[in-house]
């Protein structure tokens, strides 16, 4: 199978992995054949790439690293206890989070195992997943990268899961914000944007007084949006006075927020939110935790076609661990010539060979 972006697909085409909903439920089918009116939905639902079959790509699978059931039950979850805290009193959400704690630490164990069992760099571009709400899927993909990166960081379980509660609740604060200002199509004002801004303290203000959450969990809330050269917000603290679980937030909840589409833009692929990363390196995040990060997530997905700069072109087939810019290739293509014998092409055995493009608009 090939990854494509929804704007490139053509009639005739077929699905080659399903697309569901946030709460598992398959919206489209893996086969099902793309019509014109198919795409428009997909467009209008803000689903920028898909997976298609291809003869010549059939043996490419793109798996998840975590399983759909899991993944599923846990958005569940986090959308339940966000939309009680939107809708209730101060004293009633801390009374929610408070009996919410032990489900998510639950979660969180499966999570975490399942993460570390894996010997696959984390991909979340696999399975797509149209959402009601980017909040509580955001929660969630936050989540599954500061654990991917607390792993290959080799921290222990105690800090993992404290590290996890802080990902999964970090942006509690934004269910105390006005749903028509954070969904707003267009151009914020700047009182709509200082309002945004509010939601790191309100969300520790809020965490901070349940006694079954720890004083950290609400400064990860407090403290993601800081940043090293003191730019963040909102107290603009700077290197060693930011936590170091909100130093690694801070890197997957950038990185997702890239990734996913959004009111005002188009999503990014994973390459290029990664270079936004790496140009922060240093002065914005902590160089050491991108790099974790970088060893942890697939960065060129199976599936994507890529341009060689010899003139090749081929397909990621597999990862390498550990290398996620050098992946395994299917090369499909040699001077402009598509290949009736394809031939596998290991980036990590060729050091002169370099992605130069990545092409899913074909």
């Amino acid at each position: 199978m090939r990854l494509l972006k929804t704007q490139a697909l053509k009639q005739g085409m077929r699905l080659g992995k399903s697309i569901f909903n946030d709460r598992g439920t398959v919206l489209l089918s893996e086969g099902c054949e793309i019509s014109d009116k198919i795409k428009q939905r997909l467009l209008s639902l803000d689903v920028s790439f898909v997976y298609v079959q291809d003869e010549r790509t059939k043996d490419i699978k793109a798996e998840s690293t975590i399983s759909q059931e899991l993944r599923r039950s846990t958005v569940k979850t986090i959308e339940n206890i966000f939309l009680d805290v939107r809708f209730m009193n101060t004293h009633e959400c801390s009374f929610v989070i408070e009996g919410a704690t032990q489900r998510f630490s639950k979660l969180l164990e499966d999570i975490t195992t399942e993460i570390k069992s894996s010997k696959r760099l984390l991909t979340l571009l696999a399975d797509v997943y149209i959402h009601d709400d980017y909040i509580f899927t955001h929660s969630m993909n936050v989540t599954l990268y500061t654990l991917a990166i607390a792993k290959e960081m080799k921290m222990n379980s105690k800090q993992m899961a404290m590290l996890g509660l802080g990902a999964i609740l970090h942006d509690v604060g934004k269910m105390l914000i006005p749903p028509d200002i954070l969904k707003k199509p267009g151009a914020l004002s700047k009182e709509e944007y200082s309002m945004i801004q509010q939601h790191s303290e309100l969300g520790f203000q809020l965490l901070r007084k349940i006694y079954s959450v720890p004083l950290l969990v609400a400064h990860c809330a407090y403290q993601h949006h800081e940043r090293l050269d003191g730019s963040g917000y909102p107290r603009g603290l700077c290197a060693d006075n930011i936590h170091y679980f909100a130093k690694i937030i801070a890197v997957a909840d950038v990185f997702d927020a890239i990734t996913s589409n959004r009111v005002y833009r188009q999503a990014m692929l994973p390459h290029e939110a990664l270079e936004i990363l790496y140009a922060g390196s240093g002065t914005q995040f902590e160089t050491k935790i991108v790099e974790a990060f970088r060893r942890s997530v697939t960065i060129y997905p199976d599936g994507l076609t890529v341009q060689l700069n010899d003139g090749r072109k081929g397909v990621v087939s597999s990862q390498n661990v550990g290398l996620s810019d050098r992946p395994l290739l299917l090369i499909i293509e040699e001077n402009g010539v598509e290949l009736e014998q394809t031939y596998t092409c290991n980036l990590k055995d060729h050091n002169h060979l370099l992605i130069t493009s990545c092409l899913v608009d074909e």
